[in-house]
């Protein structure tokens, strides 16, 4: 019994082991050893009559792995696609589309995607289908996948992913990966609403927090979600930047190049960052050989570079240049472009590689390699001619309204004598699509042809009138119908120009003004500072921003209290709300001194300094070892023109805070750096400030009794300088001027101009100072005075000055209008006023 028992035993077991080796799919297993795209297509050759979903799903997957694990240089995408057993693998999946699981779908059709199956191919268009059928049913990481997907495709505006974005909308409680949620957030990014925008947000903000921090791409896609919706959150801005300094050890040229263009996109400079990012940028030097990553490389490090530096990745780019592809040419050419390089064998050589590759461009891109050539001053009059050629054949085709716009305004950058006709009708015909500042754009280029056209003095300006006159009306219309105040705001960032001015600007003032309901603390400070670019005084808007800006101050990020009090400041705004406003603003940003950027720092304290506010924790914080250290190295990442300016402002700041703070014992530290701008400036004076010293000569009774372009202490220049004594005579000097107009217009200074002010003065004599005022001094759509005219006068006044202020409108008024009431008016300023 026993033994038979056994036998039976024996036998269920053989026949198990027996049936487990039936069920086994050898196919798969074969398919998961193989370690190239050869061995796989192997597999799928031997056996075509056995392949699954699964096989299929499988080899897909393996081959698209086997690429993506290869640099860039080394992929094989296709010779892969090109392989007879590839089409073998597409027409299954194509055959077996209704059996395929829902993950294994997007899966598939992820994977063909990256092998660059064309989106028109019927599998692509098949696999799509079939996917938004079941869309409803995908798990979130499936909808994630393929939202890339439908991206890949330019789908982005689709009803597609209109249903994705709702899908989103409904079950983001649920979503807890920040991959999952930041990848949706991208593909989606042009289709959600300002509440969806805030709801991801802040659901971005809370899983930022529970991720590892080594996933350095996930805040990398929340920056790149912020640059899509135009929308520089603050907040969520530096909890990813913080993230990102902390994985900067692990990140190549590659993501750092394209961090600082989604930070630059954002107008957010974080000056750690940028020191961190140049140190590692500077590191990958010696490992970066191939053409794409020194490419990365070079874009990235050469904008923010010391000279040294530049010029050893000059060198090397000179090495490499001939193995550039054409779009790796054009990064460098642009990158040069921005450092202002003049390495013309290195010029050459990148102009040599896109003349070679010119036809392979698209619209923009030539746009941008005409631009960059154009402003390198690059010679070679054969390939702008051909360039010219390309951009008008573009043109002529084009239909998108920002094509049409950066395509006529590059245009007019090359020697042209005339409009074409092409242009006049790709721009009518699309003009009533364009935005405010691609109107601005198209009127700037059509004004250079004005001036280029030998022959519209001859004739009627028709064609030109004709588009102007078009133009203005499409504004006027755009603004007149406009009903959203973000959207007009974002159309006027970067508008400027006098046909801005003369043209929309009126239009422009009334539509804000009728939208001011609309301004809250997430816009106020970008409606500030429009203010301020523009030079406008504005008071229903300027009291608007300060009841807006008291009443959610709190709110309002610390930073961004610059842009919202500069108009206050720089326009000279003065009221009971406004001192109320900076009282709040000053409070608000003082805890977070530490934590502003050094330049913004330097440029905040100087805007409160232009309104006579001057609070001690800034001043002492700035004119500290440690922060001016700071500054120094992150002034050298900045463009020349943002570190000038920086430079500039810290030295005016200096001069203030000496002249109206002498109790918080700050040194005067910038008598070289003046003494270096005094040597640069070309001392050109106008026609009108000669002809007032020359009265001046004549009222005063000598020319000896004047003196013209007197330096003081700290640096102001003074026009015009004179001496009261007591009883308002006037007293020569008794050294010879050291200074004249000379016949060129320019300012000639002698070596004793410095010491005029130390000269000692009789008791009870006064110094005068004489100023002209340019329209500079005022703001534009008024005689109103700005701020810094006025800190200016404060400061004559501590050096000793009495301070006579000549405005150019009243110079040139009517009222003024012969020699005698000039001289009449210039007595008055000098002796009246001062003995009133």
């Amino acid at each position: 019994v026993n033994m038979f028992r056994l036998r039976c035993v024996n036998s269920c077991l053989r026949r198990l082991l027996h049936g487990g080796t039936v069920n086994r799919d050898q196919v798969l297993e074969q398919l998961r050893v193989c370690s190239t795209e050869d061995q796989v297509f192997d597999v799928v050759g031997k056996n075509k009559a056995k392949l699954t979903v699964n096989h299929v799903s499988c080899a897909v997957r393996m081959l698209w792995q086997f690429q993506k694990e290869k640099p860039d240089l080394l992929r094989t995408v296709e010779l892969t696609k090109n392989h007879p057993q590839f089409l073998t693998l597409r027409v299954l999946a194509e055959n077996k589309i209704a059996f395929t699981e829902d993950s294994m779908l997007v899966d598939m059709l992820y994977s063909f995607l990256r092998l660059n199956v064309d989106p028109h191919d019927t599998l692509v268009q098949q696999l799509v289908s079939e996917a938004w059928l079941r869309i409803d049913r995908f798990p979130m990481a499936s909808l994630s996948k393929f939202s890339i997907c439908l991206s890949d495709q330019h789908l982005q505006h689709s009803p597609l992913m209109g249903h994705i974005t709702s899908i989103v909308d409904q079950k983001l409680s649920s979503i807890d990966d920040a991959r999952i949620l930041t990848t949706l957030m991208i593909s989606m990014s042009s289709l959600v609403s300002a509440r969806l925008r805030d709801t991801l947000i802040s659901k971005a903000d809370h899983l930022l927090d529970t991720m590892d921090p080594s996933h350095y791409n996930n805040p990398r896609r929340v920056v790149q979600f912020l640059r899509n919706i135009k929308y520089s959150h603050r907040p969520l801005l530096e909890k990813c930047n913080e993230i990102l300094l902390c994985n900067i050890p692990r990140l190549d040229a590659e993501n750092i190049s394209i961090i600082l263009g989604l930070y630059q996109s954002l107008q957010f400079n974080n000056c750690d960052f940028r020191l961190a990012a140049r140190q590692r940028l500077t590191e990958l030097i010696d490992s970066s050989t191939d053409p794409f990553s020194f490419t990365k490389l070079f874009v990235a490090l050469a904008p923010m570079a010391s000279s040294e530096t530049r010029e050893r990745l000059e060198n090397t780019a000179l090495l490499l240049a001939d193995e550039l592809s054409a779009h790796q040419a054009l990064a460098v050419a642009e990158a040069l472009e921005e450092i202002q390089s003049r390495n013309l064998s290195l010029l050459n050589k990148i102009g040599s590689v896109i003349q070679k590759n010119v036809d392979v461009y698209k619209p923009v891109e030539v746009a941008r390699i005409t631009q960059a050539l154009f402003l390198l001053h690059y010679q070679n009059p054969e390939l702008f001619s051909k360039l010219r050629n390309i951009l008008l054949n573009f043109l002529q085709r084009s239909v998108y309204p920002y094509e049409v716009t950066m395509l006529t305004r590059v245009l007019s950058m090359l020697p042209c004598p005339r409009l074409e006709e092409a242009v006049i009708s790709r721009v009518e015909a699309v003009v009533t699509q364009c935005s405010l500042n691609d109107l601005n754009t198209i009127s700037f280029a059509i004004a250079k042809w004005v001036r280029n056209d030998p022959s519209y003095r001859q004739k009627t300006l028709g064609k030109y009138v004709r588009l102007l006159q078009t133009l203005k009306r499409c504004g006027h219309e755009r603004l007149q119908t406009a009903d959203q105040l973000d959207l007009v705001l974002e159309e006027l960032k970067y508008i400027s120009g006098e046909w801005f001015e003369e043209m929309l600007l009126e239009e422009t003032m009334v539509t804000l003004q009728r939208m001011m309901d609309q301004i809250n603390w997430i816009n106020v400070s970008e409606l500030a500072f429009f203010l301020t670019r523009i030079n406008h005084l504005c008071p229903p808007l300027m009291d608007r921003i300060a009841i807006v800006a008291i009443k959610d101050i709190d709110k309002i990020h610390h930073s961004a209290t610059y842009a919202t009090l500069l108009p206050f400041s720089v326009l000279n705004y003065d009221t009971a709300q406004a001192d109320e406003l900076y009282d709040l603003c000053i409070q608000r940003l003082t805890p977070h001194i530490k934590s502003f950027d050094p330049h913004l720092l330097v440029l905040l304290a100087y805007s409160l300094a232009v309104a006579d506010y001057f609070p001690e924790e800034v001043v002492r914080e700035i004119f500290t070892i440690d922060f001016l250290g700071k500054l120094d190295s992150q002034l050298e990442t900045l463009p020349d023109s943002l570190n000038m300016r920086t430079r500039m402002r810290l030295m005016e700041l200096n001069r203030a805070v000496c002249l109206e703070c002498p109790e918080f014992q700050v040194p005067w530290f910038h008598e070289r750096y003046c003494q270096q701008l005094q040597k640069k400036g070309n001392g050109i004076v106008s026609p009108m400030q000669q002809q007032i010293h020359k009265m001046l000569g004549e009222v005063l009774g000598g020319i000896n009794c004047v003196r013209v372009a007197v330096y003081t202490p700290y640096f102001y220049t003074v026009d015009f300088e004179c001496i009261l004594d007591k009883h308002l005579q006037l007293l020569p000097y008794s050294k010879p001027n050291t200074v004249e107009i000379s016949d060129r217009n320019k300012v000639q200074w002698g070596r004793n101009s410095l010491e005029n002010i130390s000269d000692e003065l009789p008791p009870g004599a006064q110094r005068v100072a004489i100023d002209f005022l340019d329209s500079k001094s005022y703001c534009k759509n008024s005689h109103h005075m700005k701020g810094e005219a006025l800190m200016r006068k404060r400061h004559l006044e501590i050096l000793g000055y009495r301070v006579v202020q000549i405005a150019h409108f009243k110079w040139n008024s009517m009222e003024l209008s012969s020699r005698d009431a000039w001289k009449e008016y210039l007595k008055k300023k000098i002796f009246r006023e001062f003995s009133s």
